[in-house]
């Protein structure tokens, strides 16, 4: 059997009179790009806030890597969160710099090899770019990472459809290179079906369906017609 990178035991998680999470559980294999899928609000964010220990549960576990949240986990996590921002008065380069000499398991050639292929330049200042360009720069950032899990909350958000597929041409050459666990929560079904080999639907906080993505496309479609299925 294989080893879970993450698992969750009967999370739950409230804001006030709103429920993230209800009795949410899941396995995900080590070594598999995971599509996080659902409506907004069904609890995706949440859970991807409790794997870096940001958000603590009201009730459950929830263990990464085979051990709880925290601190010491975090140096083994390359997290993107949602709406992600750069600081704007850096340039690109002083973005390497600042990875290198912060983030655990940072390649700065590696780095260096993403910026290129995302079309960035050095010397170009974080307060000009597009938001295109800015998530770009994040996710060279979180990509250069060599570190066991990495975390992408909405990579593709509001991004132009160009910048979209450097992002996904990006993502298929780093995870061709490496062996790591990936989890990556979008609305951008079409263009990253592709990516996967597991998936877990969220509805409202539950675990509505997750599996092998192959044994999914046999059973019941492709992950677009299976979302179709679950929140048509």
């Amino acid at each position: 059997m294989t080893q879970s990178a993450i698992s969750a035991e009967d999370l739950c998680k409230r804001y006030g009179k709103k429920i993230a999470l209800a009795d949410f559980r899941v396995d995900i294999p080590r070594g598999t790009v995971t599509a996080i899928l659902g409506p907004n609000g069904a609890g995706k964010s949440t859970f991807m806030r409790m794997i870096t220990g940001m958000v603590r549960p009201d009730r459950g576990t929830v263990t990464v890597l085979g051990r709880k949240p925290s601190w010491k986990t975090n140096a083994s996590i390359a997290y993107l969160p949602d709406r992600a921002r750069w600081f704007g008065g850096h340039t690109v380069r002083q973005a390497v710099e600042w990875g290198s000499k912060l983030l655990p398991g940072f390649q700065t050639d590696r780095a260096w090899e993403l910026i290129d292929m995302l079309g960035l330049g050095a010397d170009q200042e974080v307060a000009g770019m597009s938001k295109g360009q800015e998530a770009r720069l994040m996710l060279a950032v979180c990509l250069a990472r060599d570190v066991p899990l990495l975390v992408l909350d909405e990579p593709f958000s509001g991004i132009d459809m160009l910048s979209r597929e450097k992002i996904v041409a990006a993502l298929i050459d780093s995870f061709s290179e490496r062996s790591q666990t990936v989890l990556i929560s979008t609305h951008e079904i079409a263009e990253t079906e592709s990516l996967f080999d597991y998936a877990v639907f969220f509805a409202e906080g539950r675990n509505a369906l997750s599996g092998d993505v192959e044994e999914l496309r046999a059973r019941r479609g492709s992950v677009q017609d299976i979302y179709r299925q679950l929140y048509g």
